[in-house]
């Protein structure tokens, strides 16, 4: 393993030196080389994880790695061609968070989204939205709430909501 410390881009931005530790790890795949990474963005965004090297000789996320906004959204999951692609997790600092199928960086596929009171949806999700109403439904989503309400979807229609009373 080699450890490179370069500052980004070759540059000093604006007299603040940026820092970029590459780790190299020989990959035993055919097709790229794996570098670990530790990378803070100029604007402030830092991302540690694995990328791979494109022929065009970037670096991009490929693999599992942690990406912090510099507002605190944090992801930590899987990526391909610099995008969330795969399982993940998006926790906001809100409150909300959302785990599950990303697909070129939107919630595509089966997830969970946790509102900031506790209720969540659990269920398929087409391009950041849940899979309802506008959108054809590609299964059943659950919902569930802190003062017991719970019930499924089918399509547009909440069958079955109701709330649960504690006598």
């Amino acid at each position: 393993m080699a450890q490179h410390h370069a500052p980004a881009n070759g540059k000093l931005l604006q007299g603040q030196p940026t820092v970029v530790t590459v780790t190299l790890v020989v990959s035993f795949s055919i097709d790229a080389t794996v570098f670990k990474v530790s990378f803070i963005f100029p604007n402030k965004d830092k991302y540690k994880g694995e990328c791979k090297r494109t022929p065009e000789g970037m670096l991009k996320r490929n693999g599992h790695g942690v990406h912090t906004s510099a507002n605190r959204i944090t992801y930590i999951g899987s990526w391909k061609n610099d995008k969330l692609n795969g399982t993940g997790r998006l926790e906001h600092p809100s409150g909300p968070v959302y785990e599950g199928k990303f697909k070129d960086s939107m919630f595509r596929g089966a997830g969970t989204y946790t509102f900031p009171n506790g209720a969540k949806y659990i269920g398929p999700f087409n391009e950041n939205k849940l899979d309802l109403c506008h959108y054809k439904m590609e299964g059943e989503g659950d919902f569930i709430d802190e003062n017991g309400w719970s019930g499924t979807f089918h399509g547009s229609a909440a069958v079955g909501l109701k709330q649960k009373l504690k006598m």
